[in-house]
């Protein structure tokens, strides 16, 4: 699972990469704030598309080992487990307690690259410039 979100997650940036360098100039970013602005949430929800699909493929995964037996509870659990919050209130028999423990970690990994790749993007925009704290006259 972890080499499955791993490739799931490098697309998914690949992809998203190649629709910046494809269609990133209609968001006009160079321009004006409204168009970096745009072109950071198309990114952001981009990044939640792959974060949801890589959730998704260990909520299967969980259906399919047979730890839990309704896709909603699997789903709810993979969110919670991916995302590290890990609520407790439903919880897998011990012979798979391991396997979230590793989607909890994979999730984390995934989740911070993501926050590199966000941080990537707004730097090339240059949106974290200072300018803004000079005086201006």
């Amino acid at each position: 699972m972890v080499c499955l979100t791993v490739a799931t997650h490098f697309i998914g940036l690949v992809i998203l990469m190649w629709f910046l360098r494809r269609g990133g100039y209609r968001f006009h970013a160079h321009e004006s704030v409204v168009g970096q602005g745009g072109l950071i949430v198309f990114v952001v929800l981009g990044i939640v598309v792959i974060h949801t699909i890589e959730i998704w493929l260990y909520a299967v995964a969980f259906l399919t080992i047979g730890a839990l037996h309704e896709f909603e509870a699997a789903l709810y659990f993979s969110t919670v487990s991916f995302a590290s919050i890990g609520f407790g209130d439903i919880t897998l028999g011990k012979a798979w307690r391991l396997f979230s423990a590793i989607e909890g970690v994979n999730g984390l990994i995934l989740i911070a690259w993501s926050t590199a790749f966000l941080v990537s993007v707004t730097t090339r925009l240059r949106t974290l410039e200072h300018d803004w704290l000079e005086r201006r006259d």
